[in-house]
């Protein structure tokens, strides 16, 4: 997927992370695609989750890992589902048609993780966000994307 380096956050914390996840729920409306990629154990569910938790203004909001599930879906306060997906267990890439996703993109906001294992154009227009452990709790996260698409994102999500 070839999208273009946007910005980067550097987050010292879970805390910043979680942060930044809130930030971005914030700003994010219904038809985003948010491609969470990175090694496993780098925080793409941890960041998931506080994203969710800030769109429903829950912070203890139950949102358990769609590992097994695959696909977890929530309604948001203001309307629309948030659509939360792990992909990681996926062994057909056909398996991903049976799951819906690509009818709830236009209407939902989605969070993939393991984007890779699903059809390429599904992400085309996604903000990938590429998570990667640089110490203890740190994290730097390169957001990447179509320049048009997301123009001013990193301005209203500057801390």
């Amino acid at each position: 997927m070839h999208h273009n380096t946007l910005f980067e956050r550097h987050c010292d914390t879970e805390a910043e992370t979680q942060a930044f996840a809130g930030k971005l729920a914030a700003v994010l409306d219904l038809g985003a695609l948010v491609a969470l990629t990175g090694d496993l154990g780098a925080g793409k569910s941890t960041f998931a989750r506080a994203f969710i938790r800030a769109a429903l203004a829950d912070p203890m909001a139950e949102v358990p890992s769609p590992t097994f599930t695959l696909v977890q879906t929530y309604d948001r306060p203001q309307g629309g589902e948030i659509w939360h997906a792990d992909l990681y267990r996926l062994s057909d890439p056909e398996d991903v048609f049976e799951l819906g996703i690509d009818e709830a993109f236009s209407s939902s906001i989605c969070l993939i993780e393991w984007p890779d294992r699903m059809p390429e154009e599904w992400w085309s227009d996604a903000l990938e966000l590429k998570i990667e452990i640089v110490g203890s709790g740190a994290r730097s996260i390169v957001v990447r994307g179509d320049a048009d698409r997301w123009a001013g994102l990193e301005a209203k999500v500057k801390s």
